[in-house]
């Protein structure tokens, strides 16, 4: 069985592929000293990760000499997970719930037969709510209102679409319960909402995000919350997810706050990258956390000691575990 997700070339020239544009938008200006290369994978341009990944590439690049970090759009977390696996990627931003599930080989990891015993964790970053978005004419109140309706379940290999799997068989639902489940990524399914091709969008993602923001701004799409029996239970059962609040007045239309669950964006890579390169990682992150928080308002609130332990399943890299140590973090 083959890792979906995974590049058929191991390659380096295979991971970047027609993502090389990116490239001018991480590099640092050139100059006389080279530097080690080290990709970033992340995930939609209408996202959190891409914006994360490159916020960890500036601080990389300005404060890690030796180094030169490019962070590339992605399919998502499935997706980084096996390529970093493969080496085709040094870092991947990956779901905590994702992150447990190949270690562990559980939920979509179950039947996987290559091992991830070589994945290593470096940090976690901001909570990521499980966030529904309905048509205002959709008739869509609760989740448990999403059977008989349009609805798009995410791309395969992202983050979305992986919780949205497990959510769907907390509720008993297979994809005939919609009308139609569709498959589009997160840079796409706004404007089928707005458009009427979906009635409903599902997306883990931090907030505020553009993406949600064209939705309700655009064509007056609601927030709905994701509670109930079978989310509590979920929430109780799995250690990596945990209760989200997604605060009212935030997006156009919605200003009362909404109930859901989430997961955390983590850092991950693999155990034969240099420990020195992943201490000069994450010597740039924590040593220049202000500049980071700085950077966008979902990572305000970040906290070293909580990136330390929360939502990391995979064993900390020798050298992120090194620097933790350091810093009394460990």
């Amino acid at each position: 069985m083959v890792t979906p997700g995974i590049h058929p070339a191991r390659s380096r020239f295979a991971a970047l592929g027609a993502l090389c544009v990116t490239l001018i938008l991480s590099f640092p200006p050139s100059g006389s000293v080279r530097a080690d290369e080290i990709l970033i994978g992340t995930g939609s341009t209408n996202g959190l990760y891409y914006p994360l990944g490159r916020a960890i590439c500036r601080l990389v690049n300005r404060h890690a000499e030796g180094l030169r970090c490019v962070a590339l759009p992605t399919d998502g977390s499935v997706y980084n997970l096996s390529n970093v696996r493969a080496g085709a990627l040094e870092f991947g931003i990956v779901q905590s719930d994702v992150q447990y599930q190949a270690v562990a080989h559980r939920g979509a990891y179950r039947f996987v037969d290559e091992s991830y015993a070589d994945l290593r964790s470096m940090f976690s970053a901001h909570a990521e709510s499980f966030t529904l978005v309905a048509r205002r004419d959709a008739d869509i109140h609760g989740l448990g209102d999403l059977p008989g309706h349009r609805v798009n379940i995410g791309n395969p290999g992202s983050g979305q679409r992986a919780t949205m799997e497990v959510v769907m068989g907390a509720m008993g639902w297979s994809k005939a319960d919609f009308t139609l489940a569709d498959q589009l990524s997160a840079g796409e399914q706004s404007l089928a909402l707005c458009h009427g091709r979906i009635q409903a969008m599902v997306y883990m993602v931090g907030h505020p995000n553009p993406s949600i923001g064209r939705a309700t701004g655009l064509c007056y799409a609601v927030l709905v919350g994701v509670t109930g029996k079978a989310i509590s239970r979920l929430i109780e059962t799995s250690p990596y997810y945990a209760r989200t609040t997604i605060p009212g007045e935030m997006y156009s239309g919605n200003p009362d706050s909404v109930e859901s669950f989430g997961v955390l964006a983590t850092l991950v890579t693999h155990a034969d990258v240099p420990a020195a390169t992943t201490y000069a990682v994450i010597r740039a992150v924590f040593d220049h956390l202000d500049s980071l928080r700085r950077m966008h308002p979902a990572f305000a609130t970040l906290a070293p000691r909580r990136m330390a332990h929360d939502g990391l399943s995979a064993p900390l890299h020798d050298g992120a575990a090194r620097y933790l140590r350091e810093h009394g973090l460990q």
